[in-house]
């Protein structure tokens, strides 16, 4: 029984800095720019996306941009810092989603920006409505139900990171040999050094890989700096810049989207809680689901899509071993000043794709295990099987094969278009169906 305790503590103790913790600041930085560098090619793709669907021009595209940036580290500071009740207060990251860009594209190519901002104000208050009833609903994410949706963000992640390692989905060049080599150069780094090395050389693997990979795609001549010579030096966010205009017309297309993101924080806030060995009650949940609404309120204001909680984020903890939230905190201001100085943040933009999907396939294989190490847990009986089997098959069907619910009525498609929802939707619906034992 000694023995057993004693493998416990060695498993509890693997967080070197716990949810509550303050590492050095140097250190703090230096982890919280590997998150931002995580999530930043999600962050900046949606308003590209959006702004170049309905025709912006290259100036307010780039503004469009630079908003995304700064209100993804406001709405990070909101969650992680924490403001009355208002914030779940661990380490999740946050920023634009791509649930929003159907109806980001819709309500653009109809009512403008001015629309746009309009419709991300009114739909937020879905989420600051839902965040009230989070409470009821948790008991039904027992283990067996947030392990599936944990080791399903995971698994629903690792093709976007080996699209990035082959050179980006569609690329002239995807597959080819030196892409490949690159992406496991820089995984291969990351891995080594967090292995074998100390302090903040382990903790800050990934990072000082993804700066190898920058040199070695220097001396290769795949690194365009252009952007960072073109970019602005510094451009203050303003509010109501394109105006605002509230239609109940221009919100509908962001109900499903707001719901499905909802879904989906849940079970983002608790793979964070998991990997931070701090399972999080519903109260903190409901917390978190509100900052993704007050979130995406205050984006509306400052030119800025919805915000929601990043999953890709999540493998950074059990890589890094810091669960501290004052690193997310120092993150969130790093990404509010990258809004303001666009040279810095086109710096990090311009990362080639092999490098990110050197260090995406390590962060979001460890989410997946983080999943299976909570599954572990669990009684693995004839009900809790077939939770897992059919939410998995769902949600890893769904994202490989999109086409599948291609005939589906556009506001199921919007439902069950993520991988994540879809398999989270099941697990959740499985676990009341299926009786216990």
């Amino acid at each position: 029984m000694a023995e057993i305790v004693n493998q416990s503590t060695n498993v509890r103790n693997e967080i070197v800095y716990k949810v509550e913790d303050k590492p050095p600041l140097a250190l703090s930085i230096v982890l919280g720019l590997q998150h931002i560098l995580a999530a930043f090619g999600g962050i900046v793709a949606v308003p590209l996306i959006v702004g170049q669907a309905i025709g912006v021009n290259i100036q307010d595209l780039s503004y469009l941009v630079s908003a995304a940036i700064f209100m993804a580290g406001l709405a990070t500071f909101i969650q992680a810092r924490g403001i009355g009740k208002c914030g779940a207060r661990v380490s999740c990251m946050m920023g634009t989603d791509f649930s929003f860009v159907s109806a980001g594209i819709i309500v653009g190519q109809t009512m403008g920006l001015a629309g746009y901002f309009g419709a991300t104000i009114l739909g937020s208050f879905i989420e600051i409505i839902l965040s009230r009833f989070i409470r009821p609903l948790m008991k039904y994410f027992p283990p067996v139900v947030t392990g599936t949706v944990v080791t399903l963000i995971g698994l629903t992640l690792l093709p976007v990171s080996i699209d990035w390692a082959a050179g980006g989905f569609g690329a002239a060049d995807y597959g080819s040999l030196q892409n490949i080599s690159i992406a496991i150069t820089v995984l291969l780094i990351a891995l080594f050094l967090n292995k074998y090395g100390k302090g903040i050389v382990s903790s800050a693997a990934v990072l000082i890989a993804i700066f190898f990979g920058y040199i070695i795609c220097s001396f290769l001549g795949i690194l365009d700096l252009k952007p960072v010579l073109d970019a602005k030096w510094i451009e203050l966010p303003r509010i109501f810049k394109y105006g605002v205009k509230f239609s109940l017309v221009g919100v509908l297309p962001f109900i499903a989207p707001y719901l499905v993101t909802t879904i989906e924080t849940v079970g983002c806030l608790i793979a964070v809680g998991e990997a931070s060995e701090k399972p999080l009650n519903s109260d903190e949940i409901s917390a978190g689901i509100l900052a993704d609404g007050v979130g995406s309120f205050i984006a509306g204001f400052f030119g800025a899509g919805p915000n929601t909680s990043f999953s890709q984020n999540v493998g950074l903890i059990p890589l890094t071993r810091v669960a501290s939230r004052y690193v997310m905190i120092v993150a969130s201001i790093l990404l509010m000043l990258l809004g303001i100085f666009p040279k810095i943040g086109a710096l990090i933009a311009i990362m080639p794709n092999p490098v990110l999907g050197g260090a995406g396939i390590v962060m979001f294989g460890m989410v997946a295990a983080a999943g299976i190490k909570t599954l572990s847990k669990c009684e693995l009986n004839t009900r809790n099987l077939l939770i897992l089997a059919v939410s998995i098959g769902l949600g890893l069907g769904v994202t490989v094969r999109p086409d599948f619910i291609a005939h589906l009525p556009q506001g199921l498609k919007m439902f069950f278009g993520s991988g994540i929802s879809t398999g989270t939707i099941t697990a959740f619906l499985l676990n009341i169906v299926l009786k216990d034992e």
